[in-house]
């Protein structure tokens, strides 16, 4: 799909602020309001924009502790990144993971309430055998830039 300049202005506003008002879409795209809805129907339904989500801040109502990890898998056939990919995806304080090239097979990112919460999490996927030969953990330290969505259990109460 070819991107001109008011899509790509529908789609920096979008992304900027994903309750923005069809008139003021419409402004900031240089558009009427029903051509400019129509592009954004269209860059939705091309699956360029894959949802529209609120940014949380579970840290004013209980405390969050962040992790990266470095994993790396004993096995590297398609069946165990396979393995390993369907256990991440189905644990909610696994809020990324990237596969990576290079000395390590990927990075994770987890957000628990705390450090107990995230060893509990690592000896669960461990006893699991999901495939992890090695791992390492880097704690956050402070946050200087998170775009990503928070796991709603973390703001639930204890």
């Amino acid at each position: 799909m070819r991107l001109d300049a008011i899509d790509l202005r529908i789609l920096e506003a979008v992304q900027r602020d994903g309750r923005i008002t069809k008139l003021k879409l419409a402004e900031v795209a240089g558009l009427s309001p029903t051509p400019c809805w129509l592009r954004l129907r269209k860059l939705e339904t091309a699956g360029l924009i894959e949802g529209y989500h609120a940014r949380l801040a579970p840290r004013r109502v209980a405390p969050v502790t962040t992790v990266i990890m470095e994993i790396t898998l004993a096995n590297h056939r398609q069946a165990d990144f396979e393995r390993f990919e369907r256990a991440v995806a189905a644990r909610p304080e696994i809020t990324a993971c990237w596969s990576v090239g290079g000395g390590v097979d990927y990075f994770v990112k987890v957000m628990t309430r705390d450090i107990d919460a995230y060893q509990r999490l690592v000896d669960q996927m461990l006893s699991e055998d999901i495939g992890i030969d090695r791992y390492f953990t880097y704690i956050v330290t402070r946050v200087v830039k998170d775009d990503g969505a928070v796991p709603i259990a973390l703001m639930a109460p204890r």
